[in-house]
């Protein structure tokens, strides 16, 4: 059974920093691309990163970022604990929102969208205060 957790939400204050970490269980860890996305509440769930896996042979760059999270976020995977992490710096209160992992069943995260993912975790709540 794939499983996918994320913990590490909670409130922050504008600036700030949060760190998620997702565990994943039931899948080859490093061998499929990974991400994450949020939705806040009313709006449509985006993505914010993706990464590919480790061997993925693709002409595409190995991390995505959303423009308005790029040089804030980063992604990053550590295969000794079959975590994806999220590092959020310089926190923003537009960046509110349920923040989910995702897995692909493939090795390259193109494009980062919700519809190339397949697997999810439950979320986990980030608020900013202003």
């Amino acid at each position: 059974e794939v499983q996918l957790v994320e913990s590490g939400g909670g409130l922050v204050q504008a600036g700030g920093s949060l760190g998620l970490s997702c565990g994943i269980s039931g899948l080859p860890f490093g061998e499929r691309a990974i991400a994450w996305f949020r939705q806040a509440p009313g709006k449509q769930r985006e993505a914010v990163a993706c990464m590919n896996s480790r061997d993925a042979n693709t002409r595409y760059p190995d991390t995505y970022y959303e423009d308005s999270v790029k040089g804030r976020f980063t992604i990053s995977s550590d295969s000794a604990k079959n975590t994806v992490n999220l590092q959020m710096n310089s926190l923003k209160p537009e960046d509110t929102a349920d923040y989910f992992c995702a897995v692909s069943r493939f090795t390259s995260w193109y494009p980062c969208s919700p519809q190339s993912m397949h697997y999810w975790g439950q979320g986990t709540q980030v608020t900013v205060s202003s």
